[in-house]
């Protein structure tokens, strides 16, 4: 049997992204339930083409557009947020840096090239557990002290998504006052990966332990130090792409809600009706309102996204809006995973239906930089000033 090739580029990406969250999805319940970041989600993840899909196609990438992106990540939070976000995590990094071009060639090459031709997955460790949101500022307590040949990095790392299955780990930590990089392997002696992401709310799949650090060496060739500032264009890259991974992952998870909830009301028919529960108008009513914020929230990351690629120029302007979208996503997750369980009534609450774990995994989406008031005041300052340039 031929297979013919996909006929267009966005079918040439659902074809990588479509079959990844079918395994999700089966991973998800036992994930949720075990606590533990699924191994065959994993392997999964890293053969399928998907940690590729943000590198430069002059790196062997398939070089997808934050537009491009924001769709098939969404695919992919539809299936299983934890997952979803191990994927988001490495697909953001490199897409953000390669956009920017903030980091030395060779260095990003590296990574890049892993991604491409093994699956290689990375993620930026930032949050501690006394700085809290690096977003907000602030010098971290890890620390990296001058050795022969290259550093020493000791320290602790929180919010650690994807631990267990990170090739590369792109650490801050402080030099004489000062917030550096070190990209280390996973595998690197003296990296110790504590099971502390027991019992949380949210994300019970996603393997967000905290990683310790003592004395692990890292060559100067890995080390990336405060660097001069970007010209505005470039400098806008690493937080668009960082909002719009957790806007649409999110964003798909108010969806799977949605889709769950609509095969549960049209299954239900209790004895008393004699007719499934999605014929009365309350339910209807639910539904309408989850379709509308989900697809509020799915209209302006589109936009903005498409606007990002089709504009470079007018992206710092897009910015704060982007922060806005996130806020309006991770908002619609947690009002249509909210609804969905009062709409079901007290089915809801077992876990014969994933309205629950889509319950608990959209309060995560809050948690996220930007925080509502700093997209907020983002937003507002540009309205603010765009109000007071009219004539």
């Amino acid at each position: 049997m031929t297979v013919s090739p996909p006929s267009t580029r966005a079918e040439q990406l659902r074809q990588i992204t479509v079959p990844l969250a079918a395994v999700f999805r089966q991973q998800a319940e036992a994930a949720d339930r075990t606590e533990q970041l699924s191994a065959e989600g994993v392997r999964a993840l890293k053969a399928s083409g998907y940690p590729a899909l943000t590198v430069p196609a002059r790196l062997g990438g398939l070089g997808a557009t934050l537009h491009e992106f924001a769709a098939m990540q969404e695919l992919l939070g539809r299936a299983d947020a934890s997952l979803a976000l191990v994927a988001a995590m490495n697909a953001h990094l490199l897409g953000g840096v390669g956009e920017a071009g903030s980091w030395p060639d060779a260095l990003y090459a590296e990574l890049a090239g892993a991604s491409v031709t093994r699956g290689a997955l990375s993620n930026s460790l930032a949050s501690e557990p006394d700085l809290g949101s690096p977003s907000r500022g602030g010098l971290p307590t890890s620390t990296a002290t001058r050795t022969d040949g290259g550093w020493l990095l000791s320290g602790l790392k929180t919010w650690s998504t994807g631990s267990e299955a990170l090739d590369f780990l792109v650490v801050t930590a402080a030099v004489e006052g000062e917030v550096w990089r070190f990209v280390l392997p996973g595998d690197a002696q003296g990296l110790d990966i504590q099971p502390t992401w027991q019992g949380s709310l949210s994300l019970r799949g996603s393997g967000s332990h905290d990683v310790g650090f003592r004395d692990v060496f890292v060559p100067d060739s890995r080390a990336l130090p405060p660097a001069p500032p970007l010209p505005p264009v470039q400098a806008a890259s690493s937080s668009a792409w960082f909002w719009t991974a957790v806007a649409a992952t999110y964003l798909g998870v108010g969806q799977a809600a949605l889709e769950a909830f609509a095969g549960y009301a049209q299954a239900r028919v209790p004895t008393a009706l004699g007719q499934p529960i999605a014929t009365l108008p309350k339910i209807q009513q639910a539904a309408g309102q989850m379709q509308l914020d989900l697809l509020s929230a799915r209209t302006l990351l589109h936009d903005l996204t498409a606007q990002w690629t089709a504009r470079p120029l007018e992206r710092p302007a897009l910015l704060p809006k982007l922060a806005a979208a996130k806020t309006l996503c991770t908002n619609a997750a947690v009002s249509v995973t909210d609804l969905a369980l009062r709409a079901a009534g007290g089915a809801a609450l077992t876990a014969q239906l994933p309205l629950e774990r889509y319950f608990r995994d959209a309060r995560a989406g809050l948690t996220h930089p930007p925080a509502d008031d700093q997209a907020l005041t983002l937003l507002g300052k540009q309205a603010l000033d765009g109000a007071a340039a009219l004539p």
